[in-house]
């Protein structure tokens, strides 16, 4: 099956920040943020929407597709930009 070369809405591939005490462990340790991203969305799409929608640099993205059929994108920040930061602005911390 081939993907289609469809640019998706940074708003269609992050639905909404996750944040639970080992995320925000995340944020304060490892400078990472989570989200809930869409089924359809890969990591460099994930990737490009973080870094258009917040105004940072992301060094790395991991996911994960729980068992109640979410994906979970963990996005790790370069050292410039610092997630505390972020999910402040997000109302997070």
């Amino acid at each position: 099956m081939e993907r289609e070369n469809r640019q998706m809405d940074p708003y269609e591939i992050i639905l909404y920040p996750l944040m639970t005490e080992s995320s925000s462990l995340m944020v304060e340790k490892e400078n990472k943020l989570v989200f809930v991203v869409s089924l359809k969305a890969t990591k460099p799409d994930v990737k490009k929407a973080v870094e258009k929608l917040y105004e940072v640099k992301v060094l790395s993205v991991n996911v994960q597709i729980t068992p109640g059929g979410e994906k979970k994108a963990y996005v790790k920040l370069t050292p410039d930009f610092k997630a505390a930061d972020v999910a402040i602005k997000l109302g997070l911390l």
